[in-house]
């Protein structure tokens, strides 16, 4: 496992590039004087100016066959819940800082976080979609409109 943090979220980039772009814009503006807002690491392309309600944070590996059988679950969240969820993908067995600061002794290990970072909610092994639907729906979120 490399000490570097790696983070396997295709949103990632784009989180940080957004947050860049709108500090330059601040920088470039003179500056609000007023507070910027919280800042988010969306997944999906979520927008840096709208912050989750919720981050699940999946700890697993790509070569554990339980964590792969999580794909389609956080994509199916990401789906169901737009930009309230940001999800969150840390392949432990390439870098275990993820593993050693949520304190994770299996995988895959499910962490959900409130909008201040706060854990709520833990789970260990496979977490079926459904259960995670009701849990999120507890915590005030609205499932999207499918098509």
């Amino acid at each position: 496992m490399t000490s570097a943090r790696c983070i396997r979220n295709r949103g990632a980039a784009l989180a940080i590039v957004g947050a860049l772009l709108s500090l330059l814009v601040l920088v470039g503006c003179g500056g609000s004087g007023g507070e910027a807002g919280p800042s988010a690491t969306p997944a999906s392309g979520h927008s840096p100016a709208v912050p989750p309600k919720v981050t699940f944070v999946e700890l697993g590996s790509n070569s554990c066959i339980p964590c792969k059988e999580m794909r389609p679950v956080m994509r199916g969240i990401e789906q169901a819940f737009g930009v309230q969820v940001d999800v969150v993908f840390y392949d432990v067995w390439e870098n275990d800082a993820p593993a050693k600061e949520y304190g994770i002794q299996y995988i895959p290990t499910q962490v959900f976080l409130d909008d201040k970072g706060v854990e709520f909610h833990r789970h260990v092994g496979f977490y079926p979609q459904e259960d995670i639907e009701a849990l999120l729906v507890e915590q005030g979120l609205s499932k999207l409109a499918t098509p």
